[in-house]
C-alpha cells in the first residue's frame, strides 16, 4: 500500500468512527491520527461477563506509549475478574457513561489496585543531607524543577498507638514539597527534628493536570475472614497534578464476613489532587480480634491518603446514609498535609498519624463525625456535624494537636444529648503513655457562630461542655503525669447558641483547665 491509498484509508476510517473490533485490518497508525482510543479497539467485549481487564490494560498501554485519550463512548458494561493484573493510566481518561464491574469474590493479588494513575517521572534518591530540623526552609539538593520530597529516620519510633489496636509505633517519616531552588513550601513544614536520615527521596512533579472523568464502578464485595486482610482493588494515585472528576463507586454483595478495603481512592506520595462531583459508598463494618486481644470493629475505607499534600474533594458524597453507623467512615489518612473537604456530604474526616493543616466547609459530616491529630490550622465553617463530639482528637494517638482550631458558622447535633453528655471536642490522654511525641490540645480554639442542637436533653442537663473530661484521674495536684499532656491556652466564643438554652460550659474537669482563659 502506498503513502496515498494508507493516508486515504485511514481518513476514512476517521469519518466513518470504525475501531479495530469491527474493522481488524486498521493499522496502529489509525489510532494515533485519531488521537484516542477505546477499550474495543483492543478487544474488549463489554458484555458484563467476558473479563475485559487485559484489553483495558493494552487499550491504556497503547495511549501511555502515544501519549493519547482514553475514552469509554459506548455506554458499555466491563467485566473485571480477579487477575492480577494492574492498569497504569497516564494519559487524560474518560469513562463516559459506561459501567465497570469489579468482582472480588475470587482475587489472585488482594494488595494490588486495579487502576494505577501514575507518572512517567521516577523517584531519585537523596545523598549528602544528614539531618533535617523542624520548619526549616530551604534544603540543599542539585534538582532543577519542583518535587516531593520523602524523608525517614528508621530509628526513631512516632505514633505508638494505645488501646485496643496498640502497636509499637511507626518509623519517623514526613513529606513537604520544595520548588526548584530547594525552597520548603510554608504550607507543608517539616514537622519533625532529623537527627538522623536513614532514607530520603525526591519525585519531581508533572506539569500538567492528568485529568479521569466518570465511570460508574461497581465493587462485588470480598467474602473473605475478617481479618485485618486489607484489599485495594481501586485506583491508586501516586501521581501529582490530578483531577478525577464525576467518578461513582458502589459496593455490592457484602455478607456475614469480609475483609476491610484500603480505600478505593487511594492516594500517596503526590501532590495536588482533586476528587470532583464524586460519589462514593462506605463500607459495611466487621469485627475481629485486636492486637490487645479484644475485640474491635476493622477500619475499612473507600477513601485513603498517605503521605499526601494538597489534597481537596469538592462537591462528593456518599451512596449509604451518612448516620447508619452499621458502615465505617469513608475516609482515612496518614502523614498528610493541607486535606480539604468542600460541600461534601461523608461520615467521617479522619486522619490517623497525623495531618497538618485541615480545612472542612459547606459540608455534612455523620455519625463518625471529626476525628484528628495533628499540627497546624484546622479551620472548620459552615458544615453540620452530627455525631458523638463535633471533633474527636484520637485518644490512640494521644488526642494530641499542635495549633489552632477555628469553628465558624457550624451546626452540631450531638448524638450523645440524651445521655446528657454533649462535648464539641472529644478526647483522652492519661499522661502515662509515651507515644512517641509530645502531646498537645490546640494551643488557641476560637468559635464563632455556633448553634449547638440539644434540645432532646435529660433532667437535670448542665449544658454541653466546651472539653470532654480528658483525664478523670487528674482532679489535683497529686496527679503525676509521666508525660505531660500540654492543656489549651486561651479559647474564644462569639455568638454560641444552644436549643437547651443552657450556655456552654468549659468541662466537667475544670482543674485540668486551670490554666486556660477563656474569652466570650
Amino acid at each position: 500500500m502506498n503513502g496515498k491509498i494508507k493516508k486515504t484509508s485511514v481518513l476514512i476510517a476517521i469519518i466513518l468512527g470504525f475501531t479495530l473490533s469491527s474493522y481488524a485490518k486498521i493499522d496502529n497508525q489509525v489510532l494515533i491520527t485519531r488521537g484516542w482510543v477505546t477499550y474495543k479497539d483492543f478487544g474488549a467485549k463489554g458484555d458484563g461477563k467476558t473479563d475485559d481487564i487485559l484489553s483495558i490494560q493494552k487499550a491504556h498501554k497503547f495511549a501511555n506509549e502515544h501519549g493519547l485519550e482514553v475514552k469509554s463512548v459506548d455506554n458499555s458494561t466491563y467485566y473485571i475478574g480477579g487477575k492480577d493484573c494492574v492498569v497504569s493510566i497516564r494519559t487524560n481518561t474518560d469513562f463516559g457513561d459506561s459501567k465497570f464491574i469489579i468482582d472480588d469474590t475470587k482475587v489472585e493479588n488482594r494488595k494490588k489496585h486495579v487502576f494505577s494513575i501514575d507518572s512517567d517521572l521516577k523517584a531519585i534518591n537523596i545523598s549528602g543531607i544528614t539531618s533535617l530540623k523542624k520548619n526549616q526552609d530551604k534544603i540543599n539538593i542539585s534538582e532543577t524543577r519542583a518535587g516531593v520530597v520523602t524523608v525517614t529516620d528508621s530509628t526513631t519510633k512516632r505514633y505508638i498507638r494505645y488501646g485496643p489496636n496498640q502497636n509499637s509505633g511507626s518509623y519517623q517519616t514526613d513529606i513537604f514539597l520544595v520548588d526548584a531552588n530547594g525552597e520548603i513550601d510554608s504550607q507543608t513544614p517539616i514537622i519533625w527534628d532529623f537527627d538522623q536520615i536513614t532514607a530520603m527521596s525526591f519525585l519531581p512533579i508533572d506539569d500538567s493536570t492528568l485529568i479521569i472523568t466518570g465511570g460508574h464502578f461497581t465493587t462485588i464485595a470480598n467474602r473473605e475472614e475478617s481479618k485485618y486482610n486489607y484489599y485495594s482493588r481501586g485506583f491508586s494515585i501516586t501521581r501529582s497534578n490530578v483531577l478525577i472528576e464525576g467518578l461513582e463507586h458502589y459496593v455490592i454483595g457484602e455478607g456475614d464476613t469480609g475483609a476491610p478495603y484500603g480505600g478505593f481512592i487511594n492516594i500517596s506520595n503526590c501532590v495536588n489532587v482533586a476528587v470532583r462531583n464524586t460519589l462514593l459508598t462506605g463500607h459495611k463494618v466487621y469485627r475481629t480480634i485486636g492486637s490487645a486481644g479484644t475485640a474491635v470493629s476493622m477500619g475499612t475505607y473507600d477513601i485513603s491518603l498517605n503521605r499526601a499534600l494538597n489534597i481537596s474533594f469538592e462537591n462528593c458524597k456518599q451512596t449509604n446514609d451518612i448516620n447508619d453507623a452499621s458502615y465505617w467512615g469513608i475516609m482515612g489518612s496518614n502523614y498528610c498535609k493541607n486535606i480539604l473537604y468542600d460541600n461534601c456530604t461523608f461520615s467521617r474526616f479522619d486522619a490517623h498519624m497525623g495531618v497538618a493543616n485541615a480545612v472542612i466547609r459547606n459540608s455534612s459530616l455523620g455519625h463518625q463525625g471529626i476525628n484528628a491529630i495533628g499540627s497546624g490550622t484546622f479551620t472548620v465553617e459552615n458544615t453540620m456535624v452530627k455525631s458523638r463530639a463535633f471533633i474527636n482528637l484520637r485518644s490512640d494517638y494521644g488526642s494530641s494537636w499542635q495549633g489552632e482550631f477555628i469553628i465558624r458558622n457550624c451546626t452540631f447535633f450531638p448524638t450523645g444529648v440524651k445521655s446528657g453528655s454533649v462535648n464539641l471536642i472529644n478526647g483522652y490522654n492519661s499522661g502515662k503513655h509515651d507515644f512517641g511525641y509530645e502531646c498537645y490540645m490546640p494551643e488557641k480554639i476560637t468559635i464563632e457562630n455556633l448553634k449547638i442542637e440539644d434540645v432532646e436533653h435529660p433532667a437535670g442537663y448542665q449544658g454541653g461542655a466546651i472539653f470532654a473530661n480528658f483525664n478523670k484521674d487528674m482532679t489535683d495536684d497529686t496527679y503525676i503525669e509521666e508525660y505531660p499532656y500540654i492543656v489549651t491556652k486561651s479559647i474564644v466564643l462569639k455568638n454560641v447558641e444552644s436549643a437547651s438554652g443552657k450556655p456552654l460550659r468549659l468541662s466537667d474537669n475544670t482543674y485540668i483547665f486551670k490554666g486556660t482563659s477563656l474569652v466570650k
